[in-house]
């Protein structure tokens, strides 16, 4: 019988780990809801959905700094806004306020749309299947988020490699997500450089190069750092989102069958996807003073994650919390996170999601998983056959 401290030592949320996570969750909530593990350094985790919100409301006792990743997303600079406590946390975010105000948001729907339906369309074209990652899931929000941000068309095959570094290699490969990250870093300078910023904002860079914080303009370390965490954030985890909804409504045909024959559905069943295929499993935090949860004494300084995935499928919250149910109405999850750094971005994913699988069930025929050994996570390949 594993001990819950063996259990805890060994937790990690990355890579191969994912391939079980959610039993892996189970455990954890039962025999040691806050444990300590000896990945990256030693951090401490905590998986119920109540004491996830409750930390998250409390940024006097938890930090953002150094990194709410944990490994780093290959650079040393904090991320604005996410890594940024408060009373600063406020006005940085603000900036970012007036980009996803409900209007901007309904003038995106039909684009996102429209995008959505080429790229089926084309999916379908190609023949009695395919890979739905690379192609459909992963440009999609590529492409709208790169016209939001201004990222120039010619660049955006650039863009999943950086993705790929930055975020899937990581952990097994520091250096190669640091070398990717310098790229990127590299790539902001030169387009800032070279940015021409006359007339009125249309753009994520226009809008930035234009924002003041204190009565002045934003420096150059802090427009990187508001260009490279948009650039991860826009680009992944609505791709992740989308091919895990697809994912599993592959390997559930009745599921599927269900939202084509009641697409009323279908915005129930994404945030179901988002809830129990999060594409944020975990975030971190500092402890800035001794802090005792559930028994457990996480001292000053310790690192914490709070597990989203684990919280999303807590027995006390849901009810048969793995089951992914597309019907389900109650869904208060923490796919977004929650308190002062809820994800900024969150309703625009939620359409590309909803736009994403709506067009997809409504243009592609019945599709099955064509290789079992596809995993749910991350945005590698999804093959499908119709």
């Amino acid at each position: 019988m594993t001990e819950p401290k063996d259990i805890a030592r060994q937790f990690d949320f990355h890579g191969e780990a994912l391939d079980n996570i959610f039993e892996n969750y189970a455990e954890l909530r039962a025999k040691c809801p806050v444990g300590r593990s000896e990945k990256y350094g030693g951090f401490w985790f905590i998986t119920k959905s109540d004491d996830i919100f409750a930390a998250e409301q409390d940024p006097e006792a938890f930090s953002v700094a150094p990194s709410m990743l944990l490994p780093a997303f290959g650079t040393d600079m904090p991320l604005i806004p996410i890594d940024i406590d408060p009373p600063m946390h406020q006005d940085y975010r603000r900036i970012l306020l007036p980009l996803f105000t409900p209007q901007v948001l309904k003038n995106l729907e039909e684009p996102i749309r429209q995008t959505a339906r080429d790229l089926a369309t084309e999916f379908v074209r190609k023949g009695s299947g395919g890979d739905a990652s690379y192609l459909y899931a992963r440009p999609l929000p590529t492409i709208i988020f790169s016209r939001l941000a201004g990222y120039p068309e010619k660049d955006w095959p650039k863009f999943d490699r950086w993705v790929d570094d930055i975020i899937y290699h990581r952990v097994e490969d520091p250096e190669r997500a640091r070398k990717a990250g310098e790229e990127l870093i590299a790539y902001f300078d030169n387009l800032l450089a070279s940015w021409d910023n006359e007339g009125e904002s249309s753009t994520l860079i226009d809008y930035i190069l234009r924002a003041e914080i204190d009565g002045r303009k934003l420096n150059h370390a802090e427009l990187q750092s508001y260009c490279y965490l948009l650039f991860v954030a826009g680009l992944d985890t609505t791709a992740w989102a989308i091919r895990s909804g697809l994912w599993h409504l592959a390997h559930n045909l009745e599921d599927q069958r269900k939202l084509r024959a009641n697409p009323e559905l279908i915005a129930f069943a994404c945030e179901e996807f988002l809830r129990t295929l999060s594409p944020v499993q975990a975030m971190a935090r500092t402890c800035l003073k001794d802090t005792v949860i559930r028994g457990q004494q996480i001292k000053r300084g310790d690192r914490v994650a709070f597990v989203f995935g684990a919280g999303n499928r807590d027995e006390e919250i849901y009810a048969n919390p793995d089951k992914i149910d597309v019907a389900r109405e109650e869904n208060r999850h923490l796919a977004f996170g929650a308190g002062i750094h809820r994800c900024l971005g969150s309703n625009l994913g939620r359409r590309e999601l909803l736009a994403g699988i709506e067009e997809f069930l409504r243009i592609v025929p019945e599709f099955r998983a064509a290789d079992s050994t596809e995993k749910w996570h991350g945005v590698s390949s999804l093959t499908l056959e119709f």
